[in-house]
Order: C-alpha cells, then sequence, then structure tokens
C-alpha cells in the first residue's frame, strides 16, 4: 500500500528523488530512485492510484522482478536475464572430460544408509589404496611483506584477518616458486572479489607486462580489481564457468606469448579439477603442439653436431634459447573435495589402477567431509574466531570450510557409532590425500613436479592444503612431489 501521508507510519518522509512507495515488512519507504516528475518508481508504480490501470506482470525470464504486461516485449529484448551471446572463449563442456560408460545412480545411497558391513568394506578399501601414501604434508606457511600493513591495521575482524593470512601465505609460496614476476598471465580461478590478484599485483609494485585474467561464473559485488589502474598492469574478468573456459581463444593469450600462472583461493572440489584440465590440457598441451620444435632447430647454425648433442644432454639453458612455456606454475588452495564429480575428476585413471572406480570414489569424497565435519566448531572457537558471518554465503565466498555443505545426510553424528569422532576425521582426511594424490599423478603425467604442503594453520582454515605445480624440467627438489 502506498503511503500518501508518511508521518501516519511514524517514519518521516520519502527520501527526495526516490520512490514514495512504504514497504510494511521493511517499516520503510522504498529506496529506489524515480523518474522525473515520478512518484513511484517503476516496481511500485502499479500500487500507486496513478497507475492502477496498468498491470505489473512477472517477467518470465527472471521472476525476482515484474513488468508492466503492455511492454512485455521489449522488456525481454534488455532484460538482464536474458541469454546472452557466447563469447569465442565459451566452448561447451571442453574441460569437463568423457563421462563416464557406466551410470552408477541407481547403486548408490546415503552413506547414513549403509550398512555396518558395506561402510567397513569401504574403509578397507580407501585404506589399502592409501598405503604408502605420505599422510603428513610439509609446512610451507608464509607471509609476504606487500601485506605487512593490512594484516597489522586494527580495524582488521576475525574473519578479514583470517583471510589476509591465507592470502599472504598464497603470496609467499607464489613468490618462493619464483613465480612473482613481470611479462606474465595469472589466471584466478574462481576469482570472486578478485582479493588474491589484487595481492599479487600490489607485490608485483611497477613491474611490466602483468596482466589478470579473473575467471568467475557469477555475478559478483564489490569487486576489488576494478580498482586497479596502473599502467603495466591490465585486469581482465570473465564471466563463465571453467567447464566452458578456452584459455586459447582468449585474445590477449592468443596474441601474446606470455606465460600462465594459475592460481585460486579455495577452488571448491570439482572446479580444481576443471581448472587443471583447463591449464594443462586444454591450453598447455595445445601450445606445445604449435610450438613444438626440435632441439637442434632451437641452437644457432653455426654449432658443430659434437656441441648440440652435448648441450641435449646436459640441458645448457645458457646457450640454448629458452623455449617458451604456456604455464609457468600452478598454486591453489584447495577446498571442498565432497563436492567433486567422477566424471570432472582428472585422477580417474589413478584410482582405476588402484581397482576403484565411479561408485568408490563418489562414497570417498562424501567420506571427505569427515574431516572437517563436526570439527569446525571447535577450531574455531580455539582461534577465537568469530561465527556470525560463516553462515553467510557471499562473506568471502572464496573458502567454505564447512564439511557439511551438501552432506546433510553424512555429517559425523548421523554415522554408525562403531567409529570414534577422532577415527572418522582421519578417514576425512585419508579420502581428501587420496583425491589430491590423483590430481598429482595427473599432473605428472602431464609434465609437471606437483606437491602438497600446508600454507595456513588448522585455527585458521580447516582447507588448508595447498597444491602446486611447476613444468618438471624447471622443479628443484623443494617442489616435488
Amino acid at each position: 500500500m502506498a503511503a500518501s501521508a508518511p508521518t501516519r507510519h511514524g517514519t518521516g518522509f520519502p527520501i527526495e528523488g526516490r520512490c514514495g512507495y512504504y514497504v510494511e515488512k521493511k517499516k520503510r519507504f522504498c529506496r529506489m530512485v524515480v523518474a522525473a516528475g515520478k512518484r513511484f518508481c517503476g516496481e511500485h508504480a502499479g500500487a500507486a492510484e496513478e497507475e492502477n490501470a496498468r498491470k505489473r506482470i512477472l517477467c518470465p525470464l527472471d521472476p525476482k522482478h515484474t513488468v508492466y504486461e503492455d511492454q512485455l516485449a521489449k522488456h525481454l529484448k534488455k532484460c538482464n536475464s536474458r541469454e546472452k551471446p557466447k563469447p569465442d572463449f565459451f566452448i561447451q563442456d571442453i574441460n569437463a572430460g568423457l563421462k563416464d560408460e557406466t551410470e552408477i545412480s541407481e547403486q548408490l545411497v546415503p552413506i547414513s544408509s549403509l550398512s555396518e558391513e558395506q561402510l567397513e568394506n569401504l574403509i578397507k578399501k580407501l585404506r589399502k589404496a592409501s598405503e604408502g601414501l605420505n599422510s603428513t604434508l610439509k609446512d610451507q606457511i608464509m607471509s609476504h611483506p606487500a601485506l605487512h600493513d593490512a594484516l597489522h591495521d586494527p580495524k582488521n575482524g576475525d574473519s578479514a584477518t583470517k583471510h589476509l593470512k591465507q592470502q599472504a601465505s598464497i603470496l609467499g609460496n607464489i613468490e618462493k616458486l619464483k613465480l612473482l614476476g613481470p611479462r606474465r598471465c595469472f589466471v584466478e580461478f574462481g576469482a570472486g572479489k578478485g582479493k588474491l590478484s589484487h595481492w599479487v599485483d600490489i607485490a608485483l609494485k611497477d613491474a611490466e607486462e602483468v596482466h589478470f585474467i579473473l575467471v568467475e561464473k557469477v555475478t559478483t559485488r564489490f569487486k576489488v580489481d576494478g580498482k586497479h589502474r596502473k599502467k603495466n598492469s591490465v585486469f581482465e574478468r570473465l564471466q563463465i564457468d571453467i567447464q566452458h573456459l578456452c584459455l586459447n581463444k582468449i585474445p590477449l593469450l592468443s596474441k601474446e606469448k606470455l606465460p600462465v600462472v594459475g592460481i585460486g583461493k579455495h577452488l571448491c572440489g570439482v572446479a580444481t579439477d576443471l581448472a587443471l584440465r583447463c591449464l594443462v590440457e586444454t591450453y598447455a598441451a595445445s601450445c606445445e603442439e604449435r610450438n613444438e620444435e626440435p632441439l637442434a632447430k632451437r641452437i644457432k647454425n653455426d654449432k658443430t653436431e659434437k656441441e648440440i648433442n652435448t648441450l641435449a644432454k646436459e640441458g645448457n639453458e645458457k646457450n640454448v634459447p629458452e623455449k617458451w612455456t604456456p604455464v609457468a606454475g600452478i598454486v591453489i588452495a584447495l577446498c571442498c573435495h565432497h563436492r567433486c564429480d567422477w566424471r570432472h575428476y582428472v585422477g580417474k585413471e589413478y584410482f582405476r589402477a588402484l581397482g576403484l572406480g565411479a561408485v568408490e570414489f563418489h562414497y570417498f569424497q562424501r567420506m571427505s567431509s569427515w574431516a572437517t565435519c563436526g570439527m569446525r566448531k571447535t577450531a574455531l572457537e580455539a582461534s577465537n574466531i568469530s561465527t556470525k558471518t560463516k553462515d553467510k554465503p557471499n562473506d568471502d565466498s572464496e573458502e567454505h570450510d564447512d564439511g557439511r555443505h551438501g552432506t546433510t545426510d553424512d555429517g559425523a553424528e548421523s554415522l554408525p557409532g562403531f567409529l570414534t569422532i577422532e577415527e572418522k576425521k582421519k578417514i576425512g582426511h585419508l579420502c581428501k590425500l587420496l583425491i589430491d594424490q590423483g590430481r598429482i599423478k595427473y599432473l605428472q603425467q602431464k609434465g609437471f613436479s606437483p606437491a602438497l604442503q600446508y600454507y595456513t594453520d588448522p585455527l585458521v582454515s580447516l582447507e588448508n592444503v595447498l597444491l602446486t605445480a611447476l613444468p618438471s624440467r624447471s622443479s628443484t627438489p623443494e617442489t616435488t612431489a
């Protein structure tokens, strides 16, 4: 109901230039800007007496807003929810992986519905497959001077400090791998607000020819990439699902031979696999096919055959022109293994070699939530981190350490009692490790030297594992798996 006399509600008058419609539910006037000479915004004009003759209906493209019925055709042509033309870098399912030959959905039931014997058999398979894996990763908790002032800002809340510590450690690891430098392109997957790229740019200062491509499938508010206007760095945001992203088709990367560094902070489950395939198959493999040439052709013609053989054997790159590397490195903070998907998983070959398949993978990825489910509250209390903002999906949505996300029937408390909380936690970590080991093997097969390490304290984030990878020819003992 429109309010002609605002004082009747005891709220004063509407703000000048704003809608005069009183929203009963919110106990205030609508704050939408009105057109010149109008009293009500388009959304509430239908409720006003002077506009009563025109009917507003729900938009068929997005029922969250309404439109005048007599202007529907015109609105559909400009509605923000209309299907927009696909960009050249959109190729349907290019990073999705192959569909499994067999359908497994009929065989699957919630973990809480499994018998004790079935669950014990799954755990036996998990432990057998994990034999020989080092379950204790190396600590690589680092920081970076670029975040010193931000980390010590007294205005920071607990949540801000937590994310800054993680960003500082990721940045420190990027620098340790010698990936922080000029003339390269940083591709941030699951970029959200773009804060990780922001700090990389701050750390690089005035480095030349630095580009940032921020990949995010949803519209994001309060983006920080728009604040960067330096002449030496360029920010480009792509609103696209990683599943359909072809980096080769992005004009910047197709024209400029800039090494790509793939980065991400808390890249959820399946998104990690899609990003790895996007980098090392869709992009790196095709680039290498186009640029492959024999070693002898890359050495000056005045070299003798003996010198060529010596250089080829010893890899003396001081005299051999450096070969362009499409993907210079990968640094991704892992997250939410319970959101992995067998079709998109890059470690299928590894699982099959262990005698495991889609069914086992499904249950292992569900059981991976045991590593954090039920433990989250204790960890947060121990670090005095407020939980008030953790349940808000848009609060720094780069991170999801709540293992219960999407696992309502698989939580620790709903399972048979023959396992203790501590045993469930260990099994959850083992599931995560096995899934990540499949990714390690995949990257090794694709010519990279990958590693897993702890990059932050579990009191800061329960999802505290960082996946790094460098091309094998430039690896060091510290970066090999």
